[in-house]
Protein backbone atom coordinates (compact mmCIF):
# COMPACT_ATOMS: atom_id res chain seq x y z
CA UNK A 1 0.00 0.00 0.00
CA UNK A 2 1.34 3.55 -0.68
CA UNK A 3 1.93 5.75 2.09
CA UNK A 4 1.45 9.54 1.99
CA UNK A 5 4.98 10.56 1.57
CA UNK A 6 5.03 8.92 -1.85
CA UNK A 7 2.39 11.38 -3.32
CA UNK A 8 3.84 14.11 -4.78
CA UNK A 9 2.14 17.31 -6.21
CA UNK A 10 3.55 19.50 -9.24
CA UNK A 11 1.25 22.65 -9.77
CA UNK A 12 0.59 22.31 -13.75
CA UNK A 13 -0.84 25.97 -13.99
CA UNK A 14 -0.96 29.53 -12.00
CA UNK A 15 -4.78 29.82 -11.97
CA UNK A 16 -5.32 25.62 -11.07
CA UNK A 17 -4.94 22.54 -11.76
CA UNK A 18 -1.85 20.06 -10.32
CA UNK A 19 -0.14 16.61 -11.35
CA UNK A 20 0.00 13.58 -8.26
CA UNK A 21 2.66 11.56 -8.95
CA UNK A 22 3.33 8.46 -6.74
CA UNK A 23 0.26 7.07 -7.11
CA UNK A 24 -1.28 4.25 -8.89
CA UNK A 25 -5.08 4.52 -8.64
CA UNK A 26 -5.47 0.40 -9.19
CA UNK A 27 -4.25 -0.12 -5.82
CA UNK A 28 -5.63 0.33 -2.93
CA UNK A 29 -5.33 4.07 -0.99
CA UNK A 30 -5.01 4.33 2.31
CA UNK A 31 -6.55 6.87 4.37
CA UNK A 32 -3.44 8.96 4.67
CA UNK A 33 -2.87 9.06 1.28
CA UNK A 34 -6.85 10.19 0.20
CA UNK A 35 -6.26 12.78 2.94
CA UNK A 36 -3.27 14.28 0.73
CA UNK A 37 -5.14 13.82 -2.46
CA UNK A 38 -7.68 15.85 -1.14
CA UNK A 39 -5.96 18.17 0.27
CA UNK A 40 -4.52 18.52 -2.90
CA UNK A 41 -7.60 19.02 -4.83
CA UNK A 42 -9.06 21.62 -2.11
CA UNK A 43 -6.11 23.24 -2.61
CA UNK A 44 -5.53 23.30 -6.45
CA UNK A 45 -8.96 21.99 -8.02
CA UNK A 46 -7.91 20.36 -10.80
CA UNK A 47 -6.08 16.93 -10.29
CA UNK A 48 -4.46 14.82 -13.22
CA UNK A 49 -3.03 10.90 -12.48
CA UNK A 50 -0.49 10.27 -15.66
CA UNK A 51 -0.43 7.10 -16.80
CA UNK A 52 -3.05 4.94 -15.17
CA UNK A 53 -4.17 1.83 -17.02
CA UNK A 54 -8.35 1.82 -15.16
CA UNK A 55 -11.11 -0.01 -16.07
CA UNK A 56 -14.27 1.31 -15.33
CA UNK A 57 -14.62 -0.31 -11.64
CA UNK A 58 -11.15 0.91 -10.80
CA UNK A 59 -12.18 4.41 -11.61
CA UNK A 60 -15.61 4.36 -10.15
CA UNK A 61 -14.07 2.45 -6.78
CA UNK A 62 -11.35 5.17 -6.51
CA UNK A 63 -14.44 8.14 -7.22
CA UNK A 64 -16.00 6.56 -4.27
CA UNK A 65 -13.31 7.75 -2.15
CA UNK A 66 -15.10 11.27 -1.57
CA UNK A 67 -18.62 10.17 -1.71
CA UNK A 68 -21.70 9.08 -2.49
CA UNK A 69 -21.40 8.19 -6.97
CA UNK A 70 -23.69 10.16 -9.07
CA UNK A 71 -25.97 8.90 -11.31
CA UNK A 72 -26.38 9.65 -15.01
CA UNK A 73 -28.81 12.40 -15.60
CA UNK A 74 -31.72 10.99 -17.42
CA UNK A 75 -32.92 13.43 -20.28
CA UNK A 76 -36.24 14.13 -20.93
CA UNK A 77 -37.96 12.01 -23.41
CA UNK A 78 -37.73 14.61 -26.63
CA UNK A 79 -34.02 14.71 -25.38
CA UNK A 80 -33.21 11.55 -24.73
CA UNK A 81 -31.43 11.01 -28.15
CA UNK A 82 -28.49 13.53 -27.43
CA UNK A 83 -27.62 11.91 -24.16
CA UNK A 84 -27.69 8.49 -24.57
CA UNK A 85 -25.13 6.19 -25.94
CA UNK A 86 -25.47 2.12 -26.58
CA UNK A 87 -21.98 1.90 -24.73
CA UNK A 88 -23.41 3.49 -21.90
CA UNK A 89 -24.28 0.35 -19.46
CA UNK A 90 -23.59 1.75 -15.88
CA UNK A 91 -25.79 4.16 -14.52
CA UNK A 92 -22.99 5.83 -13.06
CA UNK A 93 -20.95 6.18 -15.67
CA UNK A 94 -21.52 9.05 -19.00
CA UNK A 95 -19.21 8.26 -22.45
CA UNK A 96 -18.18 11.54 -23.42
CA UNK A 97 -17.67 10.44 -27.49
CA UNK A 98 -17.74 11.38 -31.39
CA UNK A 99 -17.75 7.32 -31.53
CA UNK A 100 -20.64 5.39 -33.56
CA UNK A 101 -21.68 2.24 -34.05
CA UNK A 102 -23.42 1.44 -37.11
CA UNK A 103 -24.53 5.29 -37.23
CA UNK A 104 -25.36 5.00 -33.10
CA UNK A 105 -23.64 7.09 -30.76
CA UNK A 106 -21.74 5.06 -27.94
CA UNK A 107 -22.30 8.41 -25.52
CA UNK A 108 -23.01 12.02 -25.49
CA UNK A 109 -21.68 15.30 -26.23
CA UNK A 110 -19.52 13.68 -29.12
CA UNK A 111 -17.93 16.33 -31.97
CA UNK A 112 -16.39 20.15 -31.31
CA UNK A 113 -16.03 22.21 -28.99
CA UNK A 114 -18.02 22.98 -25.92
CA UNK A 115 -18.87 25.92 -24.14
CA UNK A 116 -17.63 26.35 -20.51
CA UNK A 117 -20.42 24.88 -18.14
CA UNK A 118 -20.71 23.26 -14.85
CA UNK A 119 -21.61 19.83 -15.09
CA UNK A 120 -25.46 19.31 -13.69
CA UNK A 121 -25.77 22.94 -13.07
CA UNK A 122 -28.93 22.56 -14.28
CA UNK A 123 -30.12 20.78 -11.49
CA UNK A 124 -31.18 21.28 -7.97
CA UNK A 125 -27.79 19.34 -6.52
CA UNK A 126 -25.32 19.97 -9.51
CA UNK A 127 -21.93 16.79 -8.95
CA UNK A 128 -19.90 17.88 -6.45
CA UNK A 129 -17.12 16.28 -7.96
CA UNK A 130 -16.27 14.95 -11.60
CA UNK A 131 -13.70 12.17 -12.64
CA UNK A 132 -12.86 12.24 -16.46
CA UNK A 133 -10.52 9.33 -18.04
CA UNK A 134 -9.13 9.35 -21.55
CA UNK A 135 -10.05 6.10 -23.46
CA UNK A 136 -9.48 7.32 -27.23
CA UNK A 137 -8.16 10.98 -28.04
CA UNK A 138 -7.77 13.00 -30.90
CA UNK A 139 -4.39 13.55 -32.34
CA UNK A 140 -4.90 17.17 -31.70
CA UNK A 141 -7.47 19.78 -30.00
CA UNK A 142 -9.90 18.27 -27.74
CA UNK A 143 -8.10 20.06 -24.56
CA UNK A 144 -10.53 20.42 -21.35
CA UNK A 145 -9.90 23.72 -20.42
CA UNK A 146 -10.58 24.67 -16.63
CA UNK A 147 -11.66 28.44 -15.07
CA UNK A 148 -11.48 29.13 -11.42
CA UNK A 149 -14.23 30.76 -10.25
CA UNK A 150 -12.90 31.40 -6.75
CA UNK A 151 -10.44 33.80 -8.30
CA UNK A 152 -13.15 35.21 -10.61
CA UNK A 153 -14.87 35.96 -7.97
CA UNK A 154 -12.43 37.75 -5.69
CA UNK A 155 -11.45 40.00 -8.76
CA UNK A 156 -15.06 41.59 -9.94
CA UNK A 157 -15.51 44.92 -8.98
CA UNK A 158 -17.28 45.93 -5.48
CA UNK A 159 -19.84 47.34 -7.95
CA UNK A 160 -20.43 44.39 -9.74
CA UNK A 161 -20.26 41.83 -5.99
CA UNK A 162 -23.12 44.19 -4.99
CA UNK A 163 -24.83 43.70 -8.18
CA UNK A 164 -24.97 40.07 -7.90
CA UNK A 165 -25.13 39.72 -3.96
CA UNK A 166 -28.22 37.80 -3.15
CA UNK A 167 -29.46 37.42 -6.70
CA UNK A 168 -30.23 34.09 -8.22
CA UNK A 169 -29.54 32.54 -12.09
CA UNK A 170 -31.66 30.09 -14.29
CA UNK A 171 -29.69 27.18 -15.39
CA UNK A 172 -31.03 25.12 -18.04
CA UNK A 173 -29.20 22.38 -20.10
CA UNK A 174 -31.04 21.44 -23.56
CA UNK A 175 -28.10 19.14 -24.26
CA UNK A 176 -26.43 21.51 -26.44
CA UNK A 177 -22.43 22.00 -27.26
CA UNK A 178 -22.40 25.33 -28.12
CA UNK A 179 -25.69 27.05 -28.26
CA UNK A 180 -27.88 28.87 -26.05
CA UNK A 181 -31.05 27.91 -24.87
CA UNK A 182 -34.20 29.79 -26.35
CA UNK A 183 -36.31 31.18 -23.89
CA UNK A 184 -38.96 32.46 -25.84
CA UNK A 185 -40.13 28.61 -26.12
CA UNK A 186 -41.67 26.59 -23.21
CA UNK A 187 -39.23 25.37 -21.11
CA UNK A 188 -41.50 23.67 -18.73
CA UNK A 189 -40.02 20.20 -20.28
CA UNK A 190 -36.17 21.86 -20.32
CA UNK A 191 -34.37 20.59 -16.95
CA UNK A 192 -33.90 23.80 -15.33
CA UNK A 193 -33.14 25.23 -11.72
CA UNK A 194 -32.22 28.91 -10.06
CA UNK A 195 -28.85 29.02 -7.92
CA UNK A 196 -27.64 31.89 -6.48
CA UNK A 197 -24.86 33.62 -9.00
CA UNK A 198 -22.24 33.35 -6.25
CA UNK A 199 -22.38 30.60 -3.99
CA UNK A 200 -20.32 29.94 -0.40
CA UNK A 201 -18.59 26.72 -1.44
CA UNK A 202 -19.76 23.91 1.57
CA UNK A 203 -16.17 22.56 1.95
CA UNK A 204 -13.63 25.36 1.41
CA UNK A 205 -16.58 28.14 2.72
CA UNK A 206 -14.56 30.45 -0.09
CA UNK A 207 -17.34 32.66 -2.71
CA UNK A 208 -16.81 31.40 -6.24
CA UNK A 209 -19.04 32.61 -9.14
CA UNK A 210 -21.34 30.17 -10.47
CA UNK A 211 -22.58 31.05 -14.03
CA UNK A 212 -21.35 29.60 -17.36
CA UNK A 213 -21.72 30.49 -20.61
CA UNK A 214 -23.85 27.17 -21.80
CA UNK A 215 -26.05 27.32 -19.50
CA UNK A 216 -26.65 30.09 -17.18
CA UNK A 217 -29.20 31.74 -18.85
CA UNK A 218 -31.15 34.43 -16.91
CA UNK A 219 -30.62 36.70 -13.57
CA UNK A 220 -33.75 36.93 -11.63
CA UNK A 221 -35.33 40.15 -10.49
CA UNK A 222 -33.69 42.62 -13.00
CA UNK A 223 -34.91 43.02 -16.77
CA UNK A 224 -33.95 41.16 -19.30
CA UNK A 225 -31.28 43.94 -20.71
CA UNK A 226 -29.70 44.24 -17.41
CA UNK A 227 -29.65 40.42 -17.12
CA UNK A 228 -27.91 40.13 -20.02
CA UNK A 229 -25.42 42.95 -19.54
CA UNK A 230 -24.43 41.35 -16.27
CA UNK A 231 -24.18 37.63 -17.88
CA UNK A 232 -21.86 38.96 -20.21
CA UNK A 233 -19.84 40.43 -18.13
CA UNK A 234 -19.52 37.70 -15.82
CA UNK A 235 -18.81 35.18 -18.89
CA UNK A 236 -15.84 37.35 -20.27
CA UNK A 237 -14.60 38.14 -16.58
CA UNK A 238 -15.05 34.13 -16.14
CA UNK A 239 -13.09 33.16 -18.63
CA UNK A 240 -9.77 35.63 -18.48
CA UNK A 241 -6.63 33.66 -19.37
CA UNK A 242 -5.52 34.69 -15.65
CA UNK A 243 -8.21 32.31 -14.27
CA UNK A 244 -7.87 29.43 -16.64
CA UNK A 245 -5.82 25.81 -17.08
CA UNK A 246 -5.70 23.62 -20.33
CA UNK A 247 -5.13 20.35 -20.00
CA UNK A 248 -3.53 18.72 -22.62
CA UNK A 249 -4.55 14.82 -22.93
CA UNK A 250 -2.06 12.11 -23.05
CA UNK A 251 -3.52 8.49 -22.79
CA UNK A 252 -3.48 7.37 -19.58
CA UNK A 253 -4.50 10.62 -17.82
CA UNK A 254 -6.92 10.89 -15.05
CA UNK A 255 -8.35 14.11 -14.04
CA UNK A 256 -10.78 14.96 -11.48
CA UNK A 257 -12.20 18.50 -10.36
CA UNK A 258 -13.85 20.29 -8.19
CA UNK A 259 -17.38 21.23 -10.09
CA UNK A 260 -18.97 23.81 -7.55
CA UNK A 261 -15.35 26.04 -8.00
CA UNK A 262 -14.63 25.80 -11.20
CA UNK A 263 -16.55 26.11 -15.00
CA UNK A 264 -14.76 23.52 -17.79
CA UNK A 265 -14.71 23.75 -21.75
CA UNK A 266 -13.67 21.60 -24.43
CA UNK A 267 -11.77 23.05 -27.20
CA UNK A 268 -12.68 21.84 -30.72
CA UNK A 269 -11.35 18.77 -32.29
CA UNK A 270 -11.52 17.12 -35.81
CA UNK A 271 -14.38 15.27 -36.32
CA UNK A 272 -13.13 12.86 -37.86
CA UNK A 273 -10.59 11.54 -35.09
CA UNK A 274 -11.93 9.88 -32.49
CA UNK A 275 -12.35 10.59 -28.83
CA UNK A 276 -13.32 8.52 -26.11
CA UNK A 277 -13.92 9.66 -22.55
CA UNK A 278 -15.21 7.96 -19.57
CA UNK A 279 -16.65 10.10 -17.01
CA UNK A 280 -18.36 9.56 -13.42
CA UNK A 281 -19.01 11.79 -10.52
CA UNK A 282 -19.77 12.23 -6.57
CA UNK A 283 -23.07 13.39 -5.95
CA UNK A 284 -23.58 17.18 -4.61
CA UNK A 285 -26.09 18.82 -2.75
CA UNK A 286 -28.39 22.28 -3.14
CA UNK A 287 -25.72 25.22 -3.19
CA UNK A 288 -26.15 28.58 -1.28
CA UNK A 289 -24.84 32.39 -1.51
Amino acid sequence: MFDATDVEVIPLGEACGAEIRGVDLKKDLSDEVVAKIQQAWNDHLVLCFRGQDLTQEDQLRFAARFGPLGARKQAPEPLRDKAEGVWQLDPKILLVSNIKVDGIPVGAFGDGDMWFHIDSGYSEKPYKYTFLYGVELPAEGGDTLFANMYKAYDALSDDMKKRIAGKKALHIHEYKRAEKVDLSTDISKVPHWFHPVAITHPLTKRKALFVDRLMTARIEGVSNEESDEILRELYDHGEKPEFTYAHKWRLGDFVMWDNLALIHARSWFPPEQRRLMRRCTVDGAPVFE
